[in-house]
């Protein structure tokens, strides 16, 4: 497929709905990503720190502390190469990091595939 990367790029699933998560999931895998998978901003802040993933995918609204912007904006000041796709089932917020693109819930495949082949 098109949107392949090399097996060693990392990607971090941010998203509380398990459906979503598994199904970014899968096809990030199938685009020969490792993908860690998580359910809250605090354990995917502490993965960002510690795999420095190239890409982050995030639901804006997530459990704990911190948002999904806010996370966002974590994976860019620790690596500004990282791309980030925030998700969300409301309209897309002024505040995005710049290079952050927005996706509106629910994701279809076929727009991730397309956003990760560009």
């Amino acid at each position: 497929m098109g949107y392949a990367r090399s097996i060693h790029q990392t990607a971090i699933v941010v998203e509380d709905d398990t459906i979503q998560r598994d199904m970014i999931a899968l096809l990030l895998k199938e685009g020969h990503f490792d993908v860690i998978q998580c359910e809250d901003a605090e354990t995917a802040a502490l993965a960002i720190k510690m795999r420095h993933p190239s890409l982050l995918v995030t639901d804006i609204k997530l459990t704990g502390r911190m948002n999904g912007i806010e996370l966002a904006q974590l994976a860019l000041d620790c690596d500004p190469r990282v791309r980030v796709l925030v998700i969300s089932g409301l309209a897309p917020p002024s505040d995005l990091p710049d290079g952050v693109k927005f996706f509106a819930k629910p994701v279809y495949p076929a727009a991730l595939l397309r956003e990760l082949a560009s």
